[in-house]
């Protein structure tokens, strides 16, 4: 695995009060098409940093942190549920002015993705899912007692929030990560702001606001992949194919072997090459 790649400084885009960190990163020569990569919990835009420097040197990328995440506003006054992140992404592709973007969305990103879609009328190009959070059943155990005790898991030591913040990094991959890739994906949550900002973006999460997204999928108005780790720990890769059946025209799954759930840190190259691949076709 190679070496994490920085990112460049954020711009800061305010949509309904939010300050939102965005990134765009520019190929050298005229871009062929414009790319927006969405993330998951607990992560940011740091997920896709070898994914996106990989796919600028043809593609503009675009990133952002969701509100609540990574280098954006952690404001609690600020909602971080997904029906909020559905609508700020979709202001937020206004304020950028793309044009049918490529969709790359992984973990709850793909529900926020696909929510601009169905029930925003945002329009992609093509949208590519990556071990997503949208059909029912979701949401593990820990993230029931951290609804029902926030205020607790807010108080707990630094030390101890540390661990466990990264314990449960660890237990989304197949495989240890290096430890600059832990460091780098933990580092948001471990001051007192990201302490707090870490279990109520927990507990903003419901299948509540995916259950609609969930009913929508056979109006999909463009074409569709789907990605999966086959050995993903948080998503079994069943639901991969639960998600196909449920899409228009049985859309392509590819399984990454030996991968969990976070196949853009674990598995960059292979994600890029399907990327690639994916947008290259001219079938679609």
């Amino acid at each position: 695995m190679s070496a994490p790649l920085p990112l460049p400084e954020p711009t800061d885009v305010e949509i309904d009060g939010a300050v939102i960190a965005t990134r765009v990163l520019e190929p050298t020569a005229t871009p062929v098409g414009d790319v927006v990569l969405c993330h998951g919990t607990p992560w940011s835009s740091r997920v896709w940093s070898r994914v996106a420097h990989d796919l600028s040197r043809g593609y503009r990328v675009f990133l952002w942190d969701m509100p609540g995440y990574g280098q954006s506003t952690k404001d609690p006054a600020v909602l971080v549920d997904l029906r909020s992140q559905m609508k700020r992404l979709t202001e937020l592709l206004a304020q950028w002015d793309v044009d049918r973007p490529h969709m790359v969305a992984h973990d709850v990103g793909g529900a926020v993705a696909l929510g601009a879609h169905l029930l925003h009328g945002v329009e992609y190009r093509d949208v590519f899912l990556w071990d997503i959070v949208t059909l029912d059943p979701w949401g593990s155990s820990f993230f029931r007692l951290v609804a029902d005790n926030p205020q607790v898991f807010a108080a707990l030591p630094p030390a101890l929030h540390a661990a466990l913040v990264t314990e449960y990094i660890a237990g989304a991959v197949n495989h240890n990560l290096p430890a600059s890739d832990v460091a780098a994906l933990a580092q948001p949550w471990l001051d007192a702001v990201g302490q707090a900002a870490f279990y109520r973006q927990i507990a903003s999460l419901s299948p509540a606001d995916t259950r609609p997204v969930a009913q929508h999928l056979g109006e999909m108005r463009c074409p569709v992949r789907i990605g999966w780790g086959s050995r993903d720990p948080w998503i079994p890769v069943q639901q991969a194919y639960e998600l196909q059946a449920a899409l228009p025209g049985t859309p392509s799954v590819i399984e990454l072997d030996d991968v969990g759930h976070l196949a853009p840190v674990e598995s960059s190259s292979a994600v890029s090459q399907a990327l690639r691949d994916w947008f290259s076709d001219g079938s679609q």
